[in-house]
């Protein structure tokens, strides 16, 4: 399953983007694979032509996500009966079939038009870390370091204040040590 429709893509010049998914935050992970499918990490990058590469994702089952997500999020579908309109959680598609997660949000992430087709099939996800493209030179990708925010002061402060509470020494202690230290300072 996984080698079938590779003769229905062009292969020569296409460089293979090992992904692995153990620990990657689900969105984050699907965003970096989609820019590569696209091919807009490249400098030839045309919307109209498909020049992305091929992507391996492994370690499907080890992705994470962020918040309640896991309870949270539905994927639904409906099967086509009158009042048929089916759903299911991130927790039970992860427990059913982590690749289709994944799949998903990538597929979502591409533009609706006559390329995606093509570019999903450039897309193999397996769930665990064996895949059968050993053959292949594979490129593993370097996910981009995530930049956190710095804090603003005054949550920065909050911050400290709570911390200091919750060590037992109040803002009456506080006001207590710097009296004591400009008594101090004086009598020298």
């Amino acid at each position: 399953k996984a080698l079938a429709g590779l003769k229905r893509i062009n292969l020569e010049g296409l460089r293979w983007r090992l992904f692995d998914a153990k620990g990657q935050v689900l969105g984050r992970l699907a965003s970096q694979i989609s820019t590569v499918i696209q091919g807009k990490d490249k400098p030839t990058y045309t919307p109209n032509r498909d020049d992305g590469d091929m992507c391996i994702v492994i370690n499907a089952k080890d992705i994470s996500v962020t918040g309640r997500k896991m309870t949270d999020k539905f994927y639904r579908w409906h099967t086509g009966y009158v009042g048929h309109l089916k759903e299911r959680s991130l927790k039970d598609q992860m427990a059913k079939d982590p690749t289709e997660v994944i799949r998903k949000a990538v597929l979502r992430m591409l533009p609706r038009n006559k390329l995606r087709d093509d570019r999903d099939r450039k897309l193999r996800i397996f769930s665990g870390d064996e895949h059968p493209f050993g053959d292949r030179a594979l490129e593993p990708y370097a996910m981009p370091p995530r930049q956190v925010r710095e804090m603003r002061p005054r949550v920065r402060r909050a911050l400290v204040r709570a911390q200091k509470k919750a060590q037992g020494e109040g803002d009456a202690a506080v006001y207590r040590r710097k009296k004591e230290r400009k008594s101090v300072e004086t009598d020298a």
